[in-house]
């Protein structure tokens, strides 16, 4: 008998520990304001909050976001046209995704906020879309202020993955602690991250 097999025979004859299922989750944890938690989270992981309550003050804001990060070329397919007057890309112009690395600001759709953890989901229905997420130098993204929950169970039965070819969770901007432990953000994506509460 192999040694192989002589492990394997041993491990059927040793009787397996009984153990008892886990209770069913019942819960998240559960904030009394969570657009202030999901503030406060996503500035600790580098990103940046505003409450946007009409389309002139997210106009301002990104405005204000363009300015600071001497954004040349903006890309925008914002909610309700936001950001478009701001808009000096055209993305129906590019056919290679690589193209997008020139795009110094994307103002773009978040489906919805999680305080717990900061996070933003975003869907896409194109490549090109999907890539802006990633490889512009800048990322606004703008949710909805009654699409902020409390916590990813909570958020999960309010996404639909059939819904997109694409989804994906955005929590700060791109960062790395690596190389002697010392945090970067921007590593290998955008380099800061503003999400507008409308």
């Amino acid at each position: 008998m192999s040694s192989r097999d002589e492990i394997l025979r041993r491990i059927r004859c040793a009787p397996a520990a009984l153990t008892t299922a886990p209770s069913p989750f019942s819960a998240g944890i559960v904030f009394d304001d969570p657009v202030a938690q999901f503030s406060q989270v996503l500035r600790s992981v580098g990103g940046r909050c505003e409450s946007a309550g009409t389309p002139d003050i997210v106009e301002s804001l990104l405005r204000e976001q363009a300015e600071q990060v001497a954004a040349r070329n903006i890309c925008s397919l914002g909610v309700n046209g936001s950001g478009s007057g701001l808009t000096t890309f055209d993305l129906g112009a590019i056919h290679d995704p690589h193209d997008l690395d020139v795009v110094d600001l994307a103002i773009l759709p978040g489906r919805l906020a999680v305080a717990e953890n900061g996070a933003v989901w975003t869907t896409a229905t194109s490549p090109l879309e999907r890539t802006l997420y990633f490889l512009t130098q800048h990322l606004v993204l703008i949710v909805p202020r009654d699409q902020v929950f409390s916590n990813l169970h909570e958020a999960y039965t309010r996404v639909d993955v059939t819904a997109s070819p694409f989804g994906c969770w955005i929590s700060g901007p791109s960062k790395t602690a690596d190389i002697e432990q010392s945090l970067v953000l921007g590593a290998h994506g955008p380099r800061s991250l503003l999400v507008l509460l409308t």
